[in-house]
């Protein structure tokens, strides 16, 4: 006769599990030997003294320096003791917060001559001072937005590209038209000179990017492969290769004689708004709407490190032209940033507009270009803000046409140039008849604490 099977549920089944496992531990417990107090005791000062040996040494040095202060001064006030004590720990290089200044006190003996000086705060270095930026020049003859402006390694002239899809090269000096470069059939947005060759590389919104020979004034390259409008490019300094950035989220590497694409550096989510090329590692650093700045090694072709501290689009990055750092303007910041590896210095708090456009010189001079004509100049190494200006709108203009595309200094450095939605570009120098004493530095620390973010 079989057995008749009994069937339990899960729930049943898991709780004798559990109780026998519990039953099963419980009886393990029951038989371990009772706890010696002594020996854990034992084991406690041990291990404290291994850990903490130090510091309570420190501290019964400090408690016997008190005892003799004491003992010495019995009318000695709380104060002195406690500076005492902190020069006691002090000794073994450990910090107490410090609680004030001290009256100075004439020691009774020399065991107890114990003077220590109140350590003082890093003190912020007073900025360099500058001498203001004042108007000097206005120059009429584009029919649009006039978006870019590179300046001739000789700083005889400088060309400007415009909404009206003319490349125009003007004399430096004079400020009078040389000549007009037409090709484009679209927004120029981006003009670079060679320094070595006698080239102009151009780039719009036409997706196309030129290379254009000074001496006969025309289209000798054509670089095809961006699939929509190219924003920005830069020539590297010491290779023959040009980097162009655009709308379609990729920056591109092209040798300039043989108009190979070399690398497509692809990364970024959205526009990339700016691109500027160096000799040293990164050797490209680009700038995005995606509110990322990215750091590029030239010879893999892949991204090194990409920065997220800003938190809006970044449209324009500098590099500074003796010290090996860089500056990136967003409108929430502009944030300076210390190569090779994108090091975070400080902000540039202030600027509160979205900043288009960036100019640095040998000077330490950084001038920010915003969207609603206002121009602000800041000392680079204390991130001062030295000055304000508002571009004047040119008769026959909107308000809204006051913002600012693009800006560079000339090889000097004493010359500002910028281009502008009025359809102008504004020529600015430094006001030779300012002087520390007519325009002083409004220096106030306190408020310019470096924040760390």
């Amino acid at each position: 006769m079989s057995e008749e099977v009994i069937k339990h549920s899960v729930h049943t089944l898991v709780f004798r599990s559990l109780k026998r496992s519990h039953d099963m531990f419980l009886s393990n417990q029951s038989m371990l030997p009772p706890i010696d107090e002594k020996a854990e005791k034992v084991l406690r000062s041990i291990k404290t003294r291994d850990g903490y040996g130090q510091v309570m040494a420190t501290v019964h040095k400090a408690e016997a320096v008190k005892q003799q202060e004491i003992i010495c001064r019995p009318e000695t006030p709380a104060m002195d003791t406690e500076i005492a004590e902190s020069a006691a720990l002090g000794s073994e290089g450990v910090m107490l917060p410090y609680t004030g200044p001290a009256e100075p006190t004439v020691p009774a003996a020399p065991a107890a001559a114990l003077t220590v000086l109140p350590r003082k705060a890093p003190a912020m270095p007073k900025p360099k001072w500058h001498p203001p930026w004042k108007l000097f020049r206005v120059i009429s003859g584009h029919l649009g937005w006039v978006r870019c402006v590179a300046v001739e390694p000789g700083n005889e002239w400088f060309a400007t590209g415009a909404a009206d899809r003319v490349i125009k090269i003007w004399d430096l000096a004079s400020g009078k038209l040389k000549v007009s470069l037409t090709g484009h059939v679209s927004t120029v947005r981006g003009l670079e000179v060679s320094a070595r060759h006698p080239y102009l590389f151009s780039c719009g919104e036409d997706r196309q990017v030129k290379c254009w020979d000074l001496e006969y004034n025309k289209v000798i390259r054509h670089y095809h492969g961006h699939l929509s409008a190219v924003y920005s490019l830069s020539l590297h300094p010491t290779i023959d290769v040009l980097v162009t950035a655009g709308r379609d989220a990729t920056a591109r590497v092209w040798d300039v004689r043989t108009k190979a694409n070399v690398h497509t550096l692809s990364g970024h989510t959205n526009t990339v708004a700016s691109v500027v090329c160096q000799a040293a590692v990164p050797q490209i650093i680009t700038g995005s709407h995606d509110s990322t700045i990215r750091l590029w090694d030239l010879a893999a072709g892949k991204s090194m490190c990409t920065l997220t501290n800003h938190k809006k689009s970044v449209r324009s990055i500098v590099l500074h032209p003796t010290l090996y750092s860089f500056a990136s303007a967003s409108p929430d910041n502009i944030k300076q940033w210390k190569c090779p590896e994108g090091k975070f210095i400080q902000n540039l708090s202030g600027h509160n507009a979205i900043v288009n456009c960036m100019a640095l010189n040998s000077e330490g001079v950084l001038v920010s270009g915003g969207d609603n004509g206002s121009l602000f100049a800041w000392d680079w190494r204390t991130g001062y803000n030295f000055q304000r200006l508002q571009s004047a709108v040119q008769p026959g203009s909107m308000d809204s046409e006051a913002g600012i595309f693009s800006m560079i200094f000339d090889q000097s450095g004493s010359r500002l140039i910028t281009t502008e939605a009025d359809k102008t570009i504004k020529i600015y120098k430094e006001d030779d008849t300012a002087s520390e004493e007519t325009h002083p530095i409004n220096w106030r620390p306190e408020i310019l604490k470096r924040r760390k973010f």
